[in-house]
């Protein structure tokens, strides 16, 4: 019987010795650019605070966060390493972020207007080389590059850097899109300006293409030890997954052959066996998608999830294994140790293990392990 603690009904276990060694890993096989950790989107469900400390602890070079509510929550954690926010509502309000050392990746015209009226603001500029999101469109880029180097010259802005993002849609795609990004940085010098920093590369161009490096490469997925594709051997590159998520078994009991499970009875036993309750549901991450799809370990064994997977709780069919309340549940984790992994998981629920870790619920205490 496994009792080991998850300290109470459920928890994600954020293993930080994996976290640095996962950064260490990217650091060495990137080298000598310099590495961003993206910590956006609460550190992709990974616990924000929790992994850009033991980042800075690390001596991260930048960390990276979608927005400036990210970036201030940091900074009021008392994270002061150098951090760049990139995606900007229409009223943003930029001074309390240039007041906390926060770079302003800045996608328009309008946004570096915005910027200096509030400034003296460091920016960085993000074109768009083909992703068709944000980003300096390719018809706008003279016009906002000449503004930005009068701007830089008033001393009403800085522009430390240059930078773009992939589709790894395929290895041509990309090649395109960094021939754009060259373009790009020629007519930023053209216009003036001399960033210090440029960067294209997220993790898996950072691995994959290392001309896209540049300056600086933007890893995310990759410091959480999950691939960025199927194309990407995490493991075989000495990356491990950072968190596992856990649950104590709330309830046994024992079942003919022929009772329903679950809502919609989408699942019918066809021989007596036992089932254990898992109290995690859609509510705290676990995709519904994944019904009757994924499993679970308990005691080193893998169960299947049968039933349809519910708000708060769904119910795994543990055969005639001797499970009792209390018992420990890995949803996923670390595969090299025995239990399914997020990408098990996303592979069940016809998505990424981006989603999986990510879409982890608040209810869901984030637990350190070194």
């Amino acid at each position: 019987m496994n009792t080991e603690s998850v300290g109470g009904l459920r928890e994600a276990r954020i293993d930080l010795d994996a976290l640095r060694s996962n950064l260490a890993i990217m650091r060495r096989l990137v080298s000598p650019a310099l590495v961003m950790g993206v910590v956006k989107a609460d550190a992709y469900g990974h616990g924000a605070t929790l992994v850009a400390r033991a980042l800075a602890d690390e001596g991260v070079d930048w960390l990276g966060v979608a927005d400036l509510a990210e970036g201030l929550a940091l900074r009021g954690a008392g994270v002061a390493t150098p951090m760049l926010a990139w995606l900007h509502g229409a009223e943003v309000d930029f001074a309390p972020a240039i007041r906390a050392g926060i770079d302003l990746g800045l996608s328009s015209l309008a946004q570096l207007e915005h910027a200096a009226a509030a400034g003296p603001a460091v920016v960085q500029l993000k074109v768009d080389s083909g992703l068709s999101r944000n980003g300096i469109a390719p018809v706008d880029r003279a016009v906002v590059f000449a503004r930005a180097a009068a701007l830089e010259a008033s001393g009403r802005i800085r522009v430390r850097g240059v930078f773009s993002h992939l589709s790894n849609a395929s290895p041509v795609d990309d090649e395109r899109q960094l021939v754009e990004f060259e373009r790009a940085l020629a007519e930023a010098r053209a216009a003036g300006l001399d960033p210090e920093l440029r960067h294209l590369a997220a993790t898996q161009a950072a691995l994959q293409q290392p001309a896209s490096r540049f300056d600086l490469v933007r890893v995310g997925i990759g410091l959480y030890g999950l691939p960025a594709d199927a194309s990407v051997d995490a493991a075989a590159l000495g990356l491990r997954p950072v968190m596992q998520l856990a649950a104590t078994v709330a309830a046994v009991r024992r079942i003919p052959a022929g009772t329903g499970v679950s809502y919609g009875f989408t699942h019918r036993a066809d021989r007596e066996t036992t089932l254990a309750l898992v109290p995690l549901g859609y509510a705290d991450g676990v995709p519904r998608a994944a019904s009757g799809r994924a499993s679970v370990s308990i005691d080193g064994v893998t169960h299947p999830v049968v039933g349809r997977i519910a708000m708060d709780q769904f119910v795994v069919d543990v055969g005639d294994q001797a499970v009792r309340v209390g018992d420990r549940v890995v949803l996923w984790g670390d595969p090299a140790t025995g239990v399914p992994s997020a990408e098990d998981w996303a592979t069940a629920a016809g998505t990424i293990g981006y989603e999986i870790v990510t879409r982890v619920g608040p209810r869901v205490p984030r637990v350190a392990r070194s």
